[in-house]
Formats: structure tokens, sequence, C-alpha cells
């Protein structure tokens, strides 16, 4: 449900709703029939083509309905420390999920240079999580692949994409931690937290321990679908 920034209220505290806690591309292809050998003169055979059988009318509106669903992703990362006392970032987990929640992509890394603090207290992330984890430039290439030519929804998104090592097109970025609408109403105008902005405009307490970059993702997702019109409306005014 949408509600207006000029009508949205901020929400009391709700303990008991707790968040449950690449272009994602579908692969198509026609399969082409093979010709007649070389130098066959079988009269009346021609080349078969397979031909794929159109979708039903049940099929497109399922597509329909997927399509829209990803077409704004939300994205978050853990990260731990490298270097002298952990200070730099290191990306350890990303996770995508599209605009009703459903998790595209949720991988742990595995570590390109020695971990000096894996930051476990906020981060959830333990040595054997990452020590398992996939290449990162398989895992990079899976986030691009998913986030080409979509609305990328996030909260601190210039930290994210930054681990990542990837650009995305700044019009098509939707940053919580960076809308001036949701800054004034929540914060005073300063960099709210994603943890103050899921209380204040969902009504949800998240990160009461150990982070999840799924549960962010998703809270960063539910505040933008939220505000979506709103938010809309103030980029077509810029």
């Amino acid at each position: 449900m949408q509600v207006s920034l000029e009508r949205l209220q901020v929400q009391q505290p709700n303990v008991s709703r707790r968040s449950a806690g690449c272009n994602w591309m579908a692969s198509s292809g026609a399969a082409a029939g093979g010709g007649v050998a070389a130098g066959a003169t079988a009269p009346g055979r021609e080349n078969q083509q397979a031909i794929e059988a159109p979708l039903s009318k049940s099929a497109r509106k399922r597509q329909r309905k997927k399509n829209q669903r990803n077409r704004y992703l939300a994205m978050d990362c853990e990260m731990v420390g490298v270097g002298y006392m952990g200070q730099y970032d290191m990306l350890a987990r990303v996770s995508i999920v599209n605009s009703v929640g459903e998790v595209l992509l949720d991988k742990h890394v595995k570590p390109r240079r020695t971990v000096t603090d894996y930051r476990t207290r906020v981060s959830g992330i333990r040595p054997h999580d990452i020590a398992n984890g996939e290449d990162f430039h398989l895992v990079q290439n899976e986030v691009v692949q998913l986030l080409q030519g979509r609305i990328l929804v996030g909260h601190g998104l210039c930290h994210d994409l930054a681990v990542l090592d990837i650009r995305h097109p700044f019009e098509h970025i939707r940053d919580t931690s960076r809308y001036k609408p949701l800054c004034e109403l929540v914060s005073a105008g300063r960099t709210p937290s994603l943890k103050s902005l899921a209380m204040a405009i969902l009504g949800m307490e998240i990160q009461t321990g150990e982070h999840n970059s799924v549960e962010d993702a998703r809270a960063a997702m539910n505040i933008y679908n939220r505000i979506a019109d709103d938010w809309e409306k103030h980029l077509g005014r810029k």
C-alpha cells in the first residue's frame, strides 16, 4: 500500500511485526532443425525446423507479472574488515530481492585478502561462511547481469556498489539513505539509519542483533514501495 509522504505518520514501535528473517534472466531460444546431408537428393525432403509453441494466455500473464516483480530489485551487502585493524571493507555476502521480497540471489563470497575483523556482531559473518563462499568475480558477474536494466533499491548503496566494484546508472538508483523527504521526515534532514526508517515508516523492528542482508534488502524495498508514487513524482520534478 502506497502512502503520500504528506499523510505518512511516523509509526510507533510494533515489535510483533518482525521481518522474515546478474540480470535475473530467463533464457529462451528456438532450436533449428538439421539440413539434408551433403550430396543427398531424396525428393520431397525439406529442412525441418523446430517451431516453438506460443505461450498460452495464462503463461503470458504469469510472465508479465514476473517481469513487473523483477523490474525493481533491492540489494544489501555484508562486509568484513581487512587491512590494519580491519579498517577497510571487503565483500562477504550479497543479497538481492525483488519488489515482493522474493530472494533472487543470496551468496557468501570467498575472501580475496586476509580478514582481520569479521565484524560478526554486526555482519553476522563467521570464518566458515566465507571460507566456503563463491569466487568474487563469479558473484560480481551474477550481480551485474541481475541488475542490468533494473531499478536498484537499497540503503547506502554507494558502499555496496563499492565493495562489489561495479557501477549502476544514477537515474536507476533509489537509495533510502539519500531521499531528502525521508531524511527530513525521520531524522531532521540528517542521514537516517535503515533501522530507524524501518521503525518509522513500516513499524518494523530490524537489526536487533546480527544484521541479515536479506532482511535489510526487504526492509529497503518495503520502504520504497510504501512511498513509490511520491518518490517517482519527486524525481520527475527535478
